[in-house]
């Protein structure tokens, strides 16, 4: 009795009569779930700790600060010099990294554009030696010894480069994202001897997507330049 008063909340009764009921031997499919989640916990747990305890203090210490992250992208890195708008430049990447994310990312020159970053859209383009190229296609490790030109490197101090000049003009652009590409191609356009009509300017421009439809007003900028005989 003093062992059933300090359980008041227990109901015996209904115990019992749920012991009685059940089949002995018999385990329930209810009870086989719990039994099997217990037993994988303890095996989580257990390796776990098993883990933890034969680590070396140094390597887990390393794994903290992410030592091994950083030596080994110390390894991956590559030297690489280049002549970027007229500045040269000692720099270390991996040679994963695309032309388009160097300078973005590394050397914060994020007039290029990141657009479809497949090489369709033209946002990318950049000179190098004077060639017009998709940086986003582009390695980095590979432009080695070369001269980038991107659109911070056109104008000259606070004088826009004609082409430039051109644009705002002609309101060659709208909103803005594709026009940088926009105009290193049309730059590169006029230097490969593409922008004789019209026609050839679209044909030689189809590269540069604008989402804006400010085509019209881009090979009329295009075009002035190119009649104007301005130096490009």
């Amino acid at each position: 009795m003093v062992f059933y008063s300090k359980m008041p909340n227990l109901n015996f009764e209904i115990i019992f009569n749920s012991m009685a009921n059940k089949k002995p031997g018999i385990t329930t499919e209810k009870e086989c779930n719990g039994i099997n989640e217990s037993r994988r916990d303890f095996l989580k747990q257990s390796s776990l700790l098993t883990g933890l305890a034969i680590t070396p203090a140094a390597v887990l210490k390393a794994a903290e600060e992410k030592w091994d992250e950083e030596f080994a992208s110390s390894l991956e890195k590559m030297p690489l010099k280049l002549e970027i708008n007229g500045v040269n430049h000692d720099l270390s990447v991996e040679p994963r990294t695309t032309l388009l994310d160097l300078l973005r990312e590394q050397l914060a020159l994020t007039g290029t554009k990141k657009g479809c970053d497949y090489g369709q859209c033209g946002a990318c383009t950049v000179h190098v030696n004077g060639k017009r190229v998709l940086s986003c296609l582009s390695l980095a490790v590979m432009q080695q010894g070369k001269k980038i030109t991107t659109i911070e490197g056109l104008a000259d101090g606070e004088k826009l480069h004609p082409m430039q000049q051109a644009f705002i003009k002609h309101d060659g652009f709208q909103c803005g994202y594709c026009t940088p590409g926009q105009i290193m191609s049309a730059v590169a356009c006029i230097r490969e001897g593409h922008a004789n009509s019209e026609a050839e300017i679209r044909e030689f421009m189809s590269g540069n997507i604008c989402r804006c439809g400010a085509y019209p007003n881009i090979v009329d900028a295009i075009m002035e330049v190119k009649e104007g005989g301005q130096q490009v």
